[in-house]
């Protein structure tokens, strides 16, 4: 543990040393020359092989338009690299790329796939590539041979920014082999943000420093600038944080030609004239009759579906005043249809979960009384929307997006983003055009970020692509490197709040004739400025990053203060202040669940003479109850500190690693008083105590047992297989007794799976 300091390292870069000079040669590599005849014909442009040519001089941050080719120019310095690195076959090296988000993952590792001969693999999440599952285990469950054997297995790894950084916390992957990290979006290197630990508590500190290559479409992401020299500001921290120099082309005229550039227009839209006053007053009533009912035993159940209600209740009232009547009711429906399940076979549960529903379902009928009847096919054809705005169905803003659409022409011509703020606005407007009849000849659907599965995310992407879809409603996930088809049309229904949030969803748009929409209340002048505001910062950092030349420009030394860290000498593992309350929690979530106690951590703030204390109290089943830290400035330092104090002692005490991981054989076997014998018991005591321990659901497979047929008395047995995934353990499998019914042979087999839990020490009964 040492005390904080500023970080005065200088910003080596010793890649020189691994590959010829290839910018100032006049000829291009073997190598290049090779991409330029690869599988795909594929053959770069000017300005891609003047970008190239810089990223080999020095570490670059890549800044060009989206559509331009940013990935293209990543797997030709993958393929110099790689080239190198056939003359050290001696030494082993990784190549990292790194993408924020599971579908930049997946789609960057199908791009160096297809490009290149080179090994490559992808992770994010608990998902991997090839290696779905080592030894049974996710990513986020592996251990140091199961990642030695990906490394050694591998020359690229594809994946998320978080899953590097724990795993070199964890010191599974040594950053000293790293030779080239190429970092997607990298305007996001700011903040906490992965990129930018990955850096000061690795990157700082190492002796070889590897290749840094950054793409974006906007190093200033800020909401707006004031002037040149912030922007300035912005990019040299930008280049400081992530030790590179931003380089633009100066000439754009190829890349203008490769990338049409969509006409820019704003549609303007009334303010609503309906408050809806009554409704909402309703409404709040509803919610404050409805919330203190959500009481069981269970605090934690009870504080999480207390927060769901009021999300649900802003979530509609927004609907009411930003898209009118109709669009609230199918926000209610779909609150309703998202809503959370009760535990099967709990009535403890049951009562929270009824009141929530009640609410809900309070809510849609006092939205649909303030509808005529009928309502439900008012959008048929021949609708009179004016009429519908005038009765505040739909408000004045949705009124002129539909009426954009309708100027769109054929289905065929149509390929258009609409960006939104909110995941419920998506959803809702994508109801609301399939119920519109004159829109029939377009079809509508939806893309967002986490609240989407991964396999619909994916077919919805599909769809978009092939033309199926031609109207895709999206949150921000749509705006960042995704892979979509050039744009006939972008409008953004919703402003963009920063530049990078405008300069990448206009950069969709890339059709010829494409247009690129703004949608703004007329007379709001606090929306114009605010738009203005990002285009004049736009402009700034255009002009900015143009006129910086790259052969001379300086990276000021980055001046990120180190945190206090805990280091376990044995095998390099770290935790930092940052880290550590993460950690904290992952050790509480990681212990066996009680009804009686929540499995988290618990501060208190305490005040000393001008400064701050934590204490901190952990479950009764964690290796020790309670710690305080010591006296600092702020509270978050003390939280922080303390969380870091307590990890340490953790890990002194055993229930720790020495790659700082929960110490499943420190841990002692949960209690089970008792086994409920009657009918349906074991099943009931197994199924309580997965849900306990947080392991999966077991899986029951029963089937007749033929020799036990008696033709007699026509009786069938029935014989149970039973099978239990444990987290870091394995697979345990057995079979019941045969019985009469198939409900008994799971009960049979659930009571061996309990005392065979016992004998391999998991459980304890009684």
């Amino acid at each position: 543990m040492h005390s904080s300091e500023t970080l005065t390292y200088p910003l080596k870069r010793s890649f020189e040393t691994m590959t010829n000079d290839t910018c100032n040669k006049k000829e291009l590599s073997p190598l290049l020359e090779a991409v330029m005849t690869s599988k795909i014909n594929w053959i770069p442009r000017e300005y891609q092989l003047d970008v190239f040519k810089m990223a080999m001089k020095r570490n670059t941050i890549a800044h060009l338009d989206t559509g331009a080719g940013k990935t293209m120019i990543a797997i030709m310095i993958i393929k110099e690299v790689a080239l190198s690195l056939k003359k050290q076959p001696s030494q082993k090296k990784l190549i990292i790329f790194l993408a924020p988000t599971r579908n930049l993952v997946q789609q960057q590792f199908n791009v160096i796939r297809e490009n290149t001969d080179l090994v490559v693999d992808f992770y994010h999440g608990n998902i991997v590539g090839n290696d779905k599952n080592i030894n049974g285990h996710k990513v986020d469950e592996w251990d140091a041979a199961a990642w030695e054997h990906v490394t050694n297995k591998n020359q690229v790894l594809v994946m998320t920014p978080q899953i590097l950084l724990d795993t070199l916390r964890k010191a599974f992957i040594n950053f000293e082999i790293i030779c080239l990290m190429i970092m997607d979006e990298c305007h996001r290197a700011s903040g906490s943000h992965p990129y930018v630990n990955i850096m000061k508590e690795f990157y700082l500190k190492a002796i070889n420093k590897p290749k840094i290559f950054g793409m974006t479409a906007s190093p200033v992401t800020k909401k707006g600038v004031r002037s040149a020299e912030d922007c300035e500001d912005q990019i040299m921290t930008l280049e400081s944080v992530l030790d590179s120099v931003v380089y633009t082309l100066r000439n754009r005229t190829e890349l203008e030609n490769v990338i049409p550039s969509a006409s820019h227009r704003y549609c303007f839209y009334d303010a609503s004239k309906f408050l809806h006053v009554e409704v909402k007053g309703e409404l709040k009533s509803s919610r404050l009759k409805f919330e203190p009912q959500l009481q069981s035993k269970f605090k934690d159940v009870d504080r999480k579906l207390r927060k769901r209600l009021c999300n649900d209740h802003a979530k509609i009232v927004y609907c009411i005043d930003k898209l009118g009547l109709l669009c609230a009711y199918e926000a209610t429906k779909l609150c309703i249809e998202n809503a959370p399940k009760a535990v099967e076979g709990s009535d403890l549960f049951q009562q929270s979960f009824s009141k929530y529903i009640h609410f809900l379902e309070d809510v849609l009928y006092i939205i649909e009384k303030s509808l005529a009847n009928g309502h439900k096919n008012i959008l048929d054809s021949g609708c009179d929307y004016k009429t519908l705005v005038a009765a505040g169905y739909i408000s004045p803003k949705v009124y002129e997006l539909l009426q954009l659409f309708q100027s769109l022409g054929e289905a065929t011509q149509v390929l258009c983003i609409i960006f939104v703020e909110r995941i419920i606005t998506a959803k809702v407007l994508d109801i609301i055009v399939k119920r519109v009849a004159d829109l029939s000849h377009l079809e509508a659907s939806y893309l967002t970020g986490n609240a989407m599965s991964p396999n619909h995310q994916k077919e919805t992407l599909e769809s978009f692509r092939s033309g199926k879809v031609n109207l895709l409603f999206a949150t921000d996930v749509v705006e960042e490197g995704i892979d979509v088809p050039k744009c006939s049309t972008v409008i953004r229904f919703d402003m963009p709040q920063t530049v990078r949030s405008i300069v990448q969803s206009r950069g969709r748009a890339r059709k010829s004739d494409s247009e690129f929409i703004i949608m703004l209340e007329r007379g709001n002048e606090k929306q114009i400025k605010h738009v203005c505001d990002i285009v004049k910062s736009e402009h700034s950092m255009m002009d900015r990053a143009k006129n910086r030349d790259p052969n001379t420009s300086i990276v000021k030394p980055s001046n990120m203060k180190e945190t206090e860290t805990y280091y376990v000498e044995s095998t390099g593992a770290s935790v930092t202040a940052d880290s550590s309350i993460s950690l904290i929690h992952q050790y509480c979530a990681k212990l066996p669940r009680d009804k009686v106690y929540t499995r988290k951590p618990d501060f208190k703030c305490l005040q000393v003479e001008g400064l701050y204390e934590c204490e901190m109290t952990l479950p009764p089943n964690a290796e020790f109850q309670t710690i305080t830290g010591p006296p600092c400035k702020t509270f978050h330092l003390a939280k922080q500190i303390v969380c870091l104090e307590a990890c340490k002692k953790l890990h002194q005490l055993g229930a720790l690693t020495d790659h700082l991981l929960l110490n499943n054989e420190h841990s002692s076997p949960s209690v089970l008083k008792s086994i409920n014998i009657t009918k349906g018991g074991p099943r009931a005591s197994l199924y309580e105590l997965c849900q306990k321990m947080h392991w999966p659901s077991p899986n029951f497979t029963s089937s007749e047992c033929g020799d036990t047929y008696d033709k007699r008395t026509s009786v069938i047995t029935f014989e149970c297989h039973i099978s239990l995934t444990i987290p870091c353990y394995g697979v345990i499998e057995l079979k019941g007794d045969p019985q009469a019914d198939k409900k008994t042979s799971y009960d049979s087999a659930a009571l061996f799976m309990l005392h065979e839990l016992e004998r391999v020490g998991k459980i304890k009964i009684g």
